[in-house]
Formats: C-alpha cells, structure tokens, sequence
C-alpha cells in the first residue's frame, strides 16, 4: 500500500504543478483540499461560495486549507436573489432542469464568477475525484464486484458541467484528477482500496485520504462527504420554494405541464427550474427522437445511463 500511496501522491502533485492557473475553486473538501497542499510556491487566489440565508460547512474548512497553504481566501456569501439568479444562468448553460444539478452548479457558476470578478483567468477544479476513487455515498452500499463494474461504467460517461460554466465565463479550468497519468493509475487501484474501513468506519476514497493525511489536518482528510449543494448551503433552496410555491398552484401547473408537455414534476423547486428552462428551450419529449425515454421527462436516455441529467429522475 505504501507503494500505492507514494505513487500516487507523486503524480496527482506533479499534475497539480503542470497546470497554469491563477486561482483554486476551495470547499475545504477533501479533493480541493489535496490540490491547494500541492500547490507548492504557485501563487493563486482561493474561492468559495456559501449560502448567505442558509446554513452551510464549507467556509470553516475552506478556511482552515486556505490559512494551511498561506492562501488568500475570498469568500462569496450569496443572497438568496443571488442564488435565483445563479440557478437561472446555471439552466441556461447546461439546458436541464435536475434540481441536484442545479443546486450543485449554483456553487461552481458563482464560484467561477467570483474568481472571474477578481480578474482571474484559469481556476483549479477537484473535478474526476469522486469518479475515480469512489467517493460518492452510495458507493458503499455496493458489493466488491458491483462497485468495479459501476465504477467502469460510470468512467466510460462521466461528465463535468464545470467545463460548459467555466467556457461560458470566458475561463480556463484545469482538473488535475482528470490528468491522464493520474487517471490511468487511478483505475488501476484495486476498488477495495478506494472504499475501505479506517477506525471502524467505512469511507469513500479511502486510499486518497490515505496518500495526503499526513498534509492536511485529520479534520479535512477524515470529513464525510459532502454534495457541492450541503456544504454551500444551496441545498436550503428546496424548503425555500416549498414555501414560496402554494399548494394549488403547483397541483394546478404540474397537471397541466404533465397534459401538454408529457414531463411529471416532482417538486415545487422543479416546478421553478421547469419553468426557466422553459423560457429558454423546448419540452424535452421535443428535443429528439429516441427509443429510450426518462419515465418522468420524456427526455432521451443514452445507453448505460442509471438517471437522467434533465429532470433527475434515478434510476431508470
């Protein structure tokens, strides 16, 4: 294992070193964290987003990275007219509505911006981490041999809304996880050396947190993970819509999009994402002609695909 971690040390610092950028995208996880510890003597401005009017986590870690590394930190505390904006732009780039999506996206579009706001040119993204290392949750409810075949499923259709927002600000964002090296080394990683047992405790990425805990304090190597949305505090936008949004008016609206547009609605804060999407782009059942279709959007379903990217519908 120690060869394990070394090498793999080694190459996610050496990627980290070859990309130009001038700022780093900074939650305090796990993933953005090991990038700032490898920065070394580069000289970048660090960013994070929180929600002003909903609580959130991300700000004393980002803080405790920012202060470990002698990074400037630049925090955006976004109001909640910001967070409605954000959303707006946000569907208008990626042309979905998936509430998850959305909420996730919020964070990386303001973040951009923020660093874009400071005349920033290039940002650092954790992008491929949880990909290539099994750190989403529900990894762990999974046999051996399903996480390998989900995981080489996941690789052959990972995808990274950040790129599509960072283009659309007119910035340059490099992934380091996403290097060819790392990622070639990454899958070579025996899976159940990236969902393992530490303290009695079953974690998600559990060999990376074993190639950096020795730089970065235990609080950050051994935090949970946690969506872009729970951590930034987005995620205080489904309980602001269920209060905003009638009863009534939701009824009424979701049967008559579910008429005339063949699309269920499963929330009020779809219902508000729905209908910015609307304003911008067709149904989805009009977009294209597929064999295989979203049971609640009618949009079309690419092959290998467990949840569809447009309305969020899992699985499927």
């Amino acid at each position: 294992m120690q060869e394990v971690t070394s090498k793999l040390q080694s190459l996610i610092s050496e990627a980290v070193l070859r990309c130009k950028v001038d700022s780093i995208s900074l939650s305090g996880g796990l993933d953005s964290s090991i990038l700032a510890c490898c920065l070394g003597d580069k000289k970048v401005k660090a960013f994070v987003m929180v929600a002003k009017d909903f609580p959130s986590t991300d700000l004393a870690y980002a803080q405790i990275v920012a202060k470990l590394n002698n990074l400037k930190l630049f925090v955006k505390a976004a109001t909640t007219d910001e967070l409605l904006d954000a959303a707006e732009q946000t569907i208008k780039i990626l042309r979905v509505f998936n509430p998850i999506e959305i909420r996730n996206n919020i964070v990386v579009y303001l973040t951009m911006k923020s660093a874009k706001e400071e005349r920033c040119k290039s940002i650092l993204s954790g992008d491929g981490a949880d990909e290539l290392f099994a750190g989403y949750n529900f990894f762990q409810r999974l046999s051996t041999e399903e996480l390998q075949k989900d995981l080489e499923r996941i690789w052959k259709i990972m995808h990274f809304p950040s790129r599509a927002i960072s283009k659309s600000l007119g910035m340059d964002m490099q992934a380091p996880f996403l290097d060819e090296e790392v990622v070639e080394f990454a899958k070579s990683i025996p899976v159940d050396l990236k969902i393992h047992e530490e303290k009695g405790k079953k974690y998600g990425k559990w060999i990376l947190r074993k190639a950096f805990e020795k730089v970065l304090p235990d609080s950050i190597t051994w935090r949970d993970k946690a969506a872009m949305q729970d951590g930034s505090g987005t995620s205080g936008l489904t309980s602001f819509f269920d209060n905003m949004v009638s009863d009534a008016i939701f009824l009424y609206k979701k049967k008559t999009y579910a008429d005339n547009e063949k699309i269920i609605l499963a929330s009020k804060e779809a219902l508000y994402y729905y209908e910015l999407y609307r304003k911008y782009f067709d149904f989805p059942a009009n977009l294209e002609e597929s064999k295989t279709r979203c049971p609640q959007c009618n949009c079309s379903i690419g092959e290998g695909t467990h949840f569809c990217r447009m309305c969020g519908s899992f699985p499927i």
